[in-house]
């Protein structure tokens, strides 16, 4: 666990550190698209934070390959080789689309591309376990296809989630860790090696994300761009596959007590394969909502629309960081309930405790103007936005703003509540953080 958790920290702290430099590149480069009518910030904002997670990537694989108990995951196996050559081809092109717009379908090729590449160093699915039956063989072209269209869906997954700051980085290091953990206990508790390789992309995806998260939440200085959601996607997808497709189930029923047994003990793995991907089962009904919504009016599948969960959320008045915080818990529940579950399966107490906190989050949405307030000896563990002395200075700033421009006050409302803006767009945040935007708004 001790180098596990070394090769996080050294991921974490590459990618942080690197970020801020892209950033500056970002903006020289010119990778500050104009505001689009879809778009939930207000300012321009450089992506190609993908520059920084790829060069995380490297710095843990670099450092894993030279700790004395994770180096026979590259002597005894090809997928950290196979995850490198596919993580490389796709932030290229994510690079690329960041700066110049790519087409849609170009993109798809290069995720099929990608995911191709890693098919062909070994990196696919062998068999497919079905609970209540056993192990079920797969073809090489059977394997070969079904990796390639999980990769690929799982990308897209990702990309359309990330809508929000800090969005998509927080949901895919909340199934990063809960895969880590089933992974681990895996490899560890079972002794099956196979499981390294899976166990080790989780590590490395926990701290590609921590790191960047810094920098992204809200309000965000800086975007990942198609660079590094399409790069977080393809790990992620590699770390399932790794898991599910290279375990041999007849090795863990030496420890369960059959295969049939084996087969239950392993459902979390099992369920990814047929949901896709049931650690990212939010942004995956997300997808599929997508493109329903957008097939149905006649659209493309990949025509982007402000018709995302995140967005909705938005539009019921959430905050931006409610609504991202919404879709944590969420993504959180499914991902380590499922792990959870799969560990004391007999019990009835993780159902219980499921519904009862699947009941608190439909309470959570059903009041998007709630604004928690900390009692005042906890104010210095608390963010800002939920200490009264900054509350106050919040208002008293806005209320200066808009003296200054000689508008009409508007009526108090909660500092964290949604703004309803044109057309149904909602402006989020403490709107105190732009007096000046403020100001220019109220003399239009």
């Amino acid at each position: 666990m001790r180098e596990y958790l070394l090769t996080l920290c050294v991921t974490v702290a590459v990618t942080y550190l690197l970020t801020g430099p892209v950033r500056k590149f970002a903006i020289a480069a010119g990778a500050m698209p104009e505001i689009r009518a879809r778009d939930v910030h207000r300012e321009p904002t450089p992506r190609l934070g993908g520059i920084a997670m790829f060069g995380g990537l490297c710095a843990g694989l670099l450092v894993a390959d030279h700790l004395r108990n994770l180096n026979g995951v590259f002597e005894l196996s090809n997928e950290p080789r196979a995850l490198l050559s596919g993580a490389a081809l796709i932030w290229l092109v994510g690079v690329l689309d960041d700066k110049f717009e790519l087409d849609a379908l170009i993109k798809l090729g290069a995720q099929m591309i990608s995911a191709g590449v890693m098919v062909m160093q070994g990196l696919t699915i062998l068999w497919i376990p079905v609970p209540g039956i056993g192990t079920v063989p797969l073809t090489q072209w059977q394997g070969n296809l079904l990796t390639v269209a999980l990769v690929v869906i799982t990308i897209n997954a990702v990309n359309f989630v990330d809508g929000l700051d800090g969005l998509a980085a927080g949901m895919v290091c909340i199934a990063a860790a809960a895969l880590f953990l089933y992974a681990y206990r895996i490899w560890f508790g079972y002794g099956i090696e196979s499981a390294a390789p899976a166990t080790l992309f989780a590590a490395i995806l926990m701290g590609m994300c921590l790191g960047f998260l810094p920098h992204n939440m809200h309000p965000a200085r800086i975007f990942m761009g198609d660079s590094g959601s399409m790069l977080i996607g393809l790990v992620l997808a590699a770390s399932a596959i790794s898991l599910t497709g290279q375990v041999d189930p007849d090795a863990l029923a030496l420890f369960a007590g059959g295969e049939r047994n084996a087969t239950h003990a392993m459902l979390p793995a099992y369920i990814p394969l047929i949901l896709p991907l049931t650690v990212i089962a939010i942004p995956m009904a997300d997808l599929v909502l997508a493109i329903v919504r957008r097939t149905w009016k006649g659209q493309s599948p990949f025509a982007a629309d402000r018709g995302h969960l995140h967005h909705r959320l938005l539009e019921l008045g959430h905050s931006h960081s409610r609504a991202v915080m919404i879709m944590y818990f969420w993504s959180g529940l499914i991902a380590f309930g499922t792990v959870a579950y799969s560990v004391h399966s007999a019990t009835m107490w993780i159902v219980l405790a499921i519904v009862a906190l699947s009941a608190v989050g439909l309470i959570l949405l059903l009041l998007p103007r709630f604004t928690p307030r900390a009692p005042r000896w906890a104010e210095g563990l608390v963010p800002p936005r939920y200490r009264h002395a900054a509350r106050a200075a919040e208002a008293a700033a806005e209320a200066a703003a808009q003296n200054a421009s000689g508008a009409e006050p508007e009526p108090a409302r909660p500092i964290a509540a949604g703004v309803s803006g044109v057309n149904g767009a909602t402006a989020v945040g403490p709107r105190s953080r732009f007096p000046d935007r403020r100001k220019a708004e109220s003399t239009r």
